[in-house]
């Protein structure tokens, strides 16, 4: 039986399924904002998604990305107060692409245009409560461990 992840907002965990058993559950940080998959909102979008992408299975912990390719950086506290603005986007990237049509996937609701992630963020942000811009940000520890389970194609649900 494949893997599937299941995502938790209420929460705010998220599961690696494989057999229909819980192989993997971690804690997770969804948006601010809420929940919603309007774009510009800063929402966690709802419903059946997939792994569109796996980006950055050669990166080190900590590396840092932007627009989808590593900078060459290690995230460090120092390059944290030279870029205080920036939205950190480390280790490992998990692209989502929505499957249900006028709700999660095209016009203005479309997952993967909005660049929803399943991304590593400083450890230093706590986990178990919503911090992000829409994206799921994770522990980057855990997130190397479920990179390594997981493939482009691999079911992601996201419920309230």
């Amino acid at each position: 039986m494949p893997a599937r992840i299941q995502i938790s907002i209420s929460r705010q965990t998220l599961e690696l399924i494989i057999a229909e058993n819980v192989s993997l559950r971690y804690p997770v940080s969804t948006a601010l904002a809420g929940v919603g998959e309007k774009e510009g909102s800063g929402c966690t979008p709802r419903g059946k998604h997939y792994i569109r992408a796996c980006i950055g299975s050669n990166q080190p912990k900590g590396a840092v990305f932007v627009g989808r390719r590593p900078t060459g950086e290690v995230y460090s506290s120092e390059l944290s107060e030279q870029f205080p603005e920036r939205d950190w986007i480390l280790t490992r990237i998990l692209w989502l692409c929505g499957l249900e049509k006028g709700f999660n996937r095209g016009g203005k609701v479309d997952t993967q245009r909005r660049y929803i992630y399943i991304h590593g963020t400083p450890d230093t942000e706590p986990m178990g409560t919503p911090r992000s811009h829409g994206c799921i940000r994770m522990r980057n520890a855990d997130l190397i461990e479920l990179f390594s389970q997981v493939q482009p194609g691999t079911p992601v649900l996201i419920e309230e």
